[in-house]
């Protein structure tokens, strides 16, 4: 994989972009599910736009668009009491930077994608901070290209919106680059909707928050730290719509499924069975569900904080890999089940206790950034060439693809090693008469 040329930067780099009128100068209160520990960390995504847009355009309707998210202008703190975070709405300002790079869309697309580098870092001006506390919640980097194209990439901080919230504001950056009207869904600040009980009453299991036992208690294996030890490489494989019928069909006729659901249970057999995990451990599968609709009531229209909860599957490694997908996929539908008003409202309580972490250390975690619009965006010149995330780590992402909304692309960082039987596994459900496609996986 060839490295990026650097970035050239000209004048004062980066601005402060503030809203472009007066804003509340407020505190915004952060729920339990916004400050988990969890989700300390940027949602950072790379754009490649065959068109571009001036830098000035687009700082201007972004000064609009603050106005009304003007969180994203703010700064995160520790509140008085030292046990949550909060937002200080004092309207500092996203961070843009502007950059060109000799480099074409073409040649992006060829030389560098879809697998990300190392090198795409320089696509994202990196922000001199003394910890993830100090960096402004929104920073931006737009580079221009040799052929007028350009890339974007945006670093959201995860403690404030969740995907769905990500996809919300960066549509209306693009309605707001594209149009002077109103913008068509108001953004609900609020997040004392999701405020814990008092007391606490964590009347639900939430396996996904505990320590993971093994049914062999000699195995101490820990999958998390050992991936961490190890210099790992990206892994990405393209399934097409017909490649996910294929799939569906295995649980057919006697199960009804959706693509997520078997395509999670095929990625969670296939991950398990190229580490060659011991047969006797559990492993979970953590996966992010929205529960905007699942409350009572509901989340109001244009809620952007963190409107999730992580479902959690369990399965000993050996039914796992043996078994049929059929049952894989039924655990996954029980996990989904069980995320009802009570299941979050549990989740929120148990969080008071800021002690209780997500339970990663054997565990598979898959989030969902397909059927989430963040491919359509259009902010004046055509919808994106391709749209990622600017790193890969060895949590696992659902990815779409430009201009196929039917396929979705999975990536998550493995061992070298354990890449190449991660790819033989997902790929080893085809027949013969569509290996020919094999090398549109990888």
């Amino acid at each position: 994989m060839q490295e990026l040329p650097d970035c050239l930067y000209e004048g004062e780099q980066p601005s402060l972009i503030t809203p472009s009128s007066p804003t509340p100068n407020q505190t915004l209160y952060l729920s339990n599910l916004d400050d988990h520990h969890f989700l300390r960390f940027s949602i950072k995504y790379l754009y490649l736009f065959q068109k571009s847009i001036p830098s000035l355009t687009l700082k201007n309707s972004l000064a609009r668009v603050l106005v009304d998210y003007y969180p994203f202008a703010g700064r995160i703190r520790v509140s008085e009491d030292g046990r949550k975070l909060e937002v200080d709405c004092n309207g500092e300002g996203a961070v843009f930077a502007e950059a060109f790079m000799d480099i074409t869309c073409q040649e992006f697309l060829d030389q560098h994608s879809p697998k990300p580098n190392k090198s795409w870092r320089k696509l994202l001006f990196k922000v001199q901070a003394q910890g993830f506390l100090d960096i402004p919640p929104l920073v931006i980097q737009v580079t221009y290209l040799r052929c007028g194209g350009m890339i974007l990439c945006s670093a959201i901080n995860h403690c404030i919106c969740d995907g769905i919230g990500t996809s919300q504001f960066l549509h209306a950056w693009a309605h707001a680059t594209t149009s002077q009207a109103h913008l068509p869904t108001r953004p609900f600040h609020s997040r004392h909707v999701l405020e814990p009980r008092i007391p606490p009453r964590v009347t639900r299991s939430h396996p996904g928050f505990t320590g993971t036992t093994t049914v062999d208690k000699n195995s101490t294996f820990d999958i998390c730290k050992y991936l961490q030890s190890q210099p790992l490489a990206p892994a990405t494989l393209t399934f097409s719509r017909s490649h996910l019928l294929r799939l569906k069909k295995t649980c057919a006729p006697s199960l009804k499924c959706t693509t997520f659901e078997v395509l999670a249970a095929h990625t969670w057999r296939s991950w398990a069975q190229s580490l060659e995990l011991p047969l006797t451990m559990l492993v979970k599968l953590l996966f992010s569900v929205n529960m905007r609709k699942k409350l009572n009531p509901e989340l109001p229209q244009g809620y952007y904080g963190n409107g999730f909860v992580l479902a959690c599957a369990e399965s000993k490694v050996q039914d796992l890999v043996d078994g049929n997908i059929y049952h894989v996929v039924k655990s996954i539908q029980e996990a989904k089940a069980r995320i009802t008003d009570e299941y979050v409202r549990s989740t929120i309580d148990l969080l008071e206790d800021k002690t209780v972490k997500t339970d990663v250390s054997n565990s598979l975690i898959i989030s969902q950034w397909a059927r989430l619009g963040l491919e359509e965006l259009d902010l004046g010149g055509g919808k994106p060439m391709y749209m990622g995330p600017l790193t890969s780590d060895i949590y696992c992402l659902f990815l779409p693809v430009a201009e196929d909304n039917d396929a979705i692309r999975v990536q998550m960082s493995l061992p070298e090693d354990v890449v190449k039987r991660l790819e033989y596994y997902m790929v080893k459900f085809l027949d013969g008469k569509d290996n020919e496609d094999e090398n549109s996986y990888v």
